[in-house]
């Protein structure tokens, strides 16, 4: 069975709407691992938008389970990391204008530069995964960089559900999937992943985990977060 990270990103952006001290990120993340997840995701961004350090380090010293670090190539951010040490980071593209993260990492034309930043991380104990677009030389890239794993972006396809191109998109992340796990990535799947559109994802065997965020906090603002995250745990168990 695939396992479920929960994004607790969106409890600090709640909490940023009123520059106020509630709600905590870090209660959320013990709710969820508390209701059976089996890692805590969180996106530490330049300009702090939501997620800030504190959140960080209070999330690495209380929370008992995995966690991953998603964050920019940057040195002040890398330099958080391996001060940090989280089992998991996740180099994610980043620009300060979207609102959310916009596609993959181009892996390919940062191959040198990712290169020294796996080995840093590896003489951490730090795992590494790239966020990359189902596309094969990306993927490439990725094994040859020396990262141990990718997060596909599923994104067109969660944009597409329903849509002509669906098939498409879901064939795309399928045959990447396998792909990766041909040449021995550990394979993750991410980004607007909700109740729905991961059905189509459950039966993928290759893929070895999901980040989940936005849709999990916000089916928790109507049933709270312990059944959220349960639901979402069920149905990822129902298929595999």
């Amino acid at each position: 069975m695939a396992k479920l990270n929960v994004n607790v990103d969106h409890i600090a952006t709640l909490r940023q709407a009123r520059k106020g001290i509630e709600p905590e990120p870090v209660h959320g993340a013990q709710i969820a691992v508390l209701a059976g997840a089996d890692g805590i995701v969180v996106h530490l961004r330049e300009d702090r938008r939501h997620i800030n350090d504190r959140d960080v380090r209070l999330i690495r010293d209380i929370v008992d389970t995995r966690f991953d670090l998603e964050m920019a190539a940057t040195e002040e951010i890398i330099g958080i990391a391996l001060e940090v040490v989280p089992e998991l980071v996740t180099i994610v593209p980043e620009k300060r204008t979207e609102l959310t993260t916009e596609g993959g990492l181009d892996v390919i034309a940062q191959k040198e530069k990712m290169s020294e930043l796996c080995k840093r991380m590896h003489d951490k104990g730090i795992i590494v995964s790239m966020f990359v677009e189902p596309d094969a030389d990306q993927i490439y890239a990725t094994k040859e960089s020396g990262a141990d794993m990718i997060e596909l972006h599923t994104g067109n396809y969660a944009n597409n559900y329903r849509s002509v191109k669906m098939s498409h998109e879901l064939n795309k992340i399928k045959e990447a999937a396998k792909y990766a796990h041909g040449i021995g990535l550990g394979i993750a799947a991410g980004h607007g992943l909700n109740y729905f559109n991961i059905k189509e994802l459950i039966d993928t065997h290759e893929i070895d985990e999901f980040s989940i965020g936005h849709s999990i906090i916000a089916r928790a603002v109507f049933v709270g977060l312990d059944k959220a995250v349960k639901d979402m745990v069920s149905l990822i168990s129902s298929v595999q």
